[in-house]
């Protein structure tokens, strides 16, 4: 029997879904409740995915002690690439502002976005939870991801045995999650179906309105391609020549077995191997440094998901009629920087780590069903910047530290 990936999967239940909410826009509510389902299924999830994932994350990088002067200089290259490739997003959709202006008859008001209100030392205020048990219940995002990489941070700072017992339980308690997760995400297609065909359903009336969608969801596709396009081909190629004093050329040209399989693949883990052998061997990076620095970067580098998910919000916020100021757009930002930490090991990351996002700021998640079914090409294009800012990275750092490089 032929096996259909999940990503064919979504596009053809929002064919489906577009088909059926013109057609039959009177038995609407019949199918309307899946989506709703859905969307309670992955609000389940969030909390504890993202917790259990930052943990086991963090503690799984051996602690502070193993870090040394080559993991800081990693770790703040692949904090300030992903800030770089987010901003680059922020940017590119407030000017093209690609969800302004479509008449999808989403306005509405959001009462969540009052809590998002305030200056950019009340982000930092609301990232120390004064109750993480108020914080859990109530999905706040920034203090739940703060307090897991705190928790994880010190849980390495403790005794041998009770670290590998926390260290192995929040292993084991993330381990759950993802099958839960990938349980769940097996019924995406439905799900998906149901939100797209309620919305085609309440618009079917309005037949440009529809038509503004699909114009809309190009110029979002565009928007999101822009900005992968500058961070591949502008931002890191100018920090290779800068900083790591390395010809961006010969650099990309020695990538191109990796970066070819993380289009085809859209994985960053499964493309690793290829990732390693290209940088040791066609840009002459030690093992010492590409051992290192390459798999931490499938783990926690995301730049080009982080961009993803940034500008998707925005997309969101606009098609919806909602105005994110510029606090509300900051919390965006450090929210995407903070969840690309656990988004590498979460069975379809971008859905998941979307939807951490509109919880950040109180977008209706609802959302992810108009961008789901453009993400298959989208998937690929920032899994090869993903992989390419962690080759980067690898050559940067070796260069720091005195090597000699093939490029």
């Amino acid at each position: 029997m032929l096996k259909i990936k999940l990503h064919w999967q979504i596009l053809i239940a929002f064919i489906l879904a577009v088909l059926f909410g013109l057609s039959f826009p009177q038995y609407s509510d019949y199918v309307r409740w899946l989506g709703d389902l859905f969307l309670r299924a992955l609000k389940m999830i969030i909390v504890p995915l993202v917790f259990t994932s930052i943990v086991s994350g963090v503690t799984n990088l051996g602690g502070t002690k193993n870090l040394g002067r080559l993991g800081l200089k990693t770790i703040f290259y692949y904090l300030s690439t992903s800030i770089l490739a987010i901003l680059t997003g922020l940017a590119l959709v407030d000017i093209i502002k690609p969800g302004m202006g479509a008449d999808l008859g989403f306005k509405m008001e959001v009462p969540e976005l009052t809590k998002s209100t305030g200056s950019i030392g009340d982000i930092f205020l609301r990232m120390i939870p004064t109750n993480i048990f108020e914080a859990l219940a109530s999905a706040d995002m920034l203090a739940l991801i703060f307090f897991a990489i705190l928790f994880g941070i010190f849980i390495t700072q403790v005794n041998d045995k009770p670290q590998l017992v926390m260290t192995d339980f929040f292993s084991s308690a993330f381990e759950v999650m993802m099958k839960l997760t990938s349980f769940i995400i097996l019924f995406a297609p439905i799900g998906i179906f149901g939100i797209v065909a309620g919305i085609v359903s309440d618009q079917a009336a309005d037949k440009t309105k529809l038509v503004s969608m699909v114009q809309h969801l190009g110029i979002y596709m565009l928007t999101v391609l822009s900005g992968l396009a500058i961070h591949m081909f502008i931002t890191l190629p100018l920090l290779l020549k800068l900083i790591g004093k390395v010809n961006p050329y010969l650099h990309f040209r020695a990538m191109s077995l990796p970066l070819i399989t993380a289009f085809s693949t859209s994985s960053s883990s499964a493309t690793l191997p290829f990732t390693i052998q290209s940088v040791e061997n066609e840009a002459g990076v030690s093992n010492k440094i590409s051992s290192f620095v390459l798999p931490l970067g499938a783990t926690i580098n995301m730049d080009g998901t982080a961009l993803y998910e940034c500008v998707a919000a925005m997309f969101i916020a606009q098609a919806y009629g909602i105005e994110l100021g510029f606090i509300q757009q900051m919390i965006v930002v450090i929210t995407a920087l903070l969840a690309s930490i656990g988004a590498a090991g979460i069975p379809m990351a971008g859905l998941v780590m979307m939807s951490v996002v509109l919880t950040a700021v109180g977008l209706p998640l609802e959302g992810v069903g108009l961008i789901l079914a453009v993400d298959r090409i989208l998937d690929m294009c920032r899994t090869a910047v993903n992989v390419f800012s962690d080759t980067c990275g690898a050559v940067i750092i070796a260069k720091t530290e005195g090597e000699s490089l093939k490029v």
